[in-house]
């Protein structure tokens, strides 16, 4: 299936991630860095014509700080979409990575940590109903569009773009400060 052209954001870093906290639905602000990592996507967006794009942003406070620096100055609107929330991580949310014994055999391990745990997280939203949501929201699409997210959901978002399965969501690339463009199934970072 082809979709709208998507330019995906990643929120900047937050208290939380510094400290390697699973945050889900709950929010931590912006840190110094998270604040520069807005600015640097805000730069790389400068460089492109986004007349012809929808923005569409994450409700929580961290992605909406970071669309509000990335995005000022180029774009009239934000709006948000709940569609674009980070994955909802239950009864972990706070928690400190470090401190979580893996489940089973996961030994995969990326800046998010290891992602097939999203899956084991108590009272959690799981990979399958994310990608239901994900699509929704793709599907959805009528022009290209700017979609300020958050680490799991850039992923899965890109993923489903891509037309790859669940299980290759560790193979992309995360990062904050950084814009990637998908279009016609191709994924790059700008």
């Amino acid at each position: 299936m082809t979709f709208q052209p998507i330019l995906v954001l990643r929120h900047g870093e937050t208290e939380w991630n510094a400290e390697g906290r699973w945050q889900g639905a709950s929010n931590s602000p912006l840190t110094a860095l998270g604040r520069a990592q807005a600015e640097a996507q805000g730069r790389i967006l400068s460089a492109l014509d986004l007349s012809l794009y929808d923005i569409r942003v994450s409700p929580q406070g961290r992605a909406f700080q970071t669309a509000g620096i990335a995005l000022a100055g180029l774009v009239q609107n934000l709006h948000t979409d709940t569609r674009l929330r980070e994955i909802g991580v239950g009864a972990w949310t706070g928690k400190v990575r470090a401190e979580m014994q893996a489940v089973g055999e996961v030994r995969e391990d990326t800046p998010d940590g290891p992602l097939a745990l999203y899956d084991f997280a108590p009272g959690g939203e799981g990979f399958k109903a994310l990608r239901v949501r994900c699509f929704d929201f793709l599907n959805a699409l009528e022009n290209p569009t700017i979609c300020v997210t958050h680490g799991i959901t850039s992923r899965m978002l890109r993923a489903i773009a891509m037309d790859l399965p669940t299980a290759e969501i560790g193979n992309l690339p995360g990062g904050q400060g950084v814009v990637y463009a998908v279009e016609n199934g191709v994924h790059r970072k700008l």
